[in-house]
C-alpha cells in the first residue's frame, strides 16, 4: 500500500510538473498591460482586434496561433533586432510578461 501512495505522489508530481512547463513565464495580465504601452502602436494586441494599425504587423493573436509558436521562439524573436520594428529594451520580466501575454492568446 505504501508503495502504491508513493507511485500516485509520482505520477501527480509529473502532471503538476509537466503543466509548470507548459505555461510560458510570466504574467499574462501585466503582458497585456505593457503589449498596450509598447506593442499597441504598431499591433492589435487584443483579442478582439484582428486589424493591426500598421498593416505591416501581426495582431498579436496571429503571432500566438502561427504553427510551432511557442514561448521560447517567442523569446528568441525579442532577442533578435528587426528591422521594421524599434529596438525595445525590455527586462526579462517583461518580456516574459507579454511572451505569457501573447500565448494566452493561441486559438
Amino acid at each position: 500500500m505504501h508503495f502504491a501512495h508513493l507511485g500516485f505522489v509520482g505520477v501527480a508530481m509529473a502532471i503538476v510538473i509537466g503543466h509548470a512547463h507548459a505555461q510560458p513565464p510570466g504574467d499574462s495580465q501585466k503582458g497585456r498591460a505593457l503589449a498596450q504601452r509598447f506593442c499597441a502602436e504598431c499591433h492589435a494586441v487584443d483579442k478582439r482586434n484582428i486589424r493591426s494599425p500598421n498593416s505591416e504587423a501581426p495582431s498579436f493573436t496571429t503571432v500566438a496561433s502561427t504553427p510551432g509558436m511557442t514561448a521560447i521562439a517567442l523569446n528568441v524573436f525579442f532577442q533578435t533586432p528587426h528591422r521594421a520594428m524599434p529596438n525595445l529594451i525590455l527586462e526579462t520580466e517583461q518580456k516574459n510578461d507579454i511572451i505569457s501575454y501573447i500565448m494566452s492568446l493561441k486559438r
